[in-house]
């Protein structure tokens, strides 16, 4: 459980100058790029990485065109989704690594309690919580078609979502928001990824306002600068 304290102490981005550009094609400089696509799970590492100041490129892949399932884009990542971030050393894939990596790479930006292993512990838990049950929720309303091949089936799991995913962010609100932030007074990449899925909630059925912390929260979050500018980036493209 969250530290209960209730003062709300604010980030402050280092730098919010990052270029975004639309291409499905490997990078080749040693400049770290971000693959991303609006809409998606991805978006917790593009704001990761613009409130980190970090210099890098975003390329956004269309799934409307199948770009995920290029060639090209299936040798940085053959699982054919987002994110993938190509840095100078190799590609990273799957958002709590990429969410990690980012936070050790820029520890001055304050995305994780890195000198605390317990509530470093805890932020990975949580976002680990978001990757492998929250999101699994969700896209059993948009990508039921991974869990079975009966459209019976399929309409069923999309059944289920409003219930499970307003069960999850009840758990949320009632075990975790005791602060302003996930992790109480400490701002982490945990903030940027539950901002991220509760975008998601009003699609899948879920009204925000019965959960008034996780509302409060996504609030906080939105009026960071940096988090502003890739939300706005997001919905253009989307």
């Amino acid at each position: 459980m969250a530290s209960t304290s209730t003062s709300s102490p604010t980030p402050t981005p280092t730098s919010t100058s990052s270029p975004s550009s639309s291409a499905a094609t490997p990078a080749t400089a040693s400049r770290t790029t971000l693959y991303w696509s609006p809409g998606s799970c991805a978006m917790a590492s593009h704001l990761a990485l613009e409130h980190a100041g970090a210099d890098y490129t975003g390329n956004r892949i269309d799934f409307s065109r199948q770009e995920q399932r290029t060639p090209d884009y299936l040798k940085l990542n053959p699982k054919g989704r987002v994110p993938v971030l190509v840095t100078a050393k190799g590609v990273l894939t799957e958002t709590p690594a990429i969410l990690l990596y980012i936070a050790q790479l820029h520890p001055g930006a304050g995305l994780a309690p890195l000198d605390d292993p317990f509530e470093l512990a805890r932020m990975n838990a949580f976002n680990s919580y978001l990757c492998s049950t929250v999101h699994v929720h969700h896209a059993h309303r948009v990508r039921g078609e991974r869990w079975s091949d009966d459209a019976q089936v399929v309409q069923n799991l999309k059944l289920k979502v409003k219930q499970n995913m307003a069960d999850s962010f009840a758990y949320i609100e009632r075990d975790y928001l005791h602060g302003p932030w996930v992790l109480g007074n400490q701002f982490s990449t945990s903030d940027l990824y539950l901002f991220t899925i509760a975008t998601w909630l009003a699609g899948d059925g879920v009204d925000v306002a019965t959960l008034p912390k996780v509302a409060d929260h996504m609030q906080r979050v939105a009026a960071l600068p940096a988090v502003a500018k890739i939300v706005a980036l997001h919905s253009a493209a989307a």
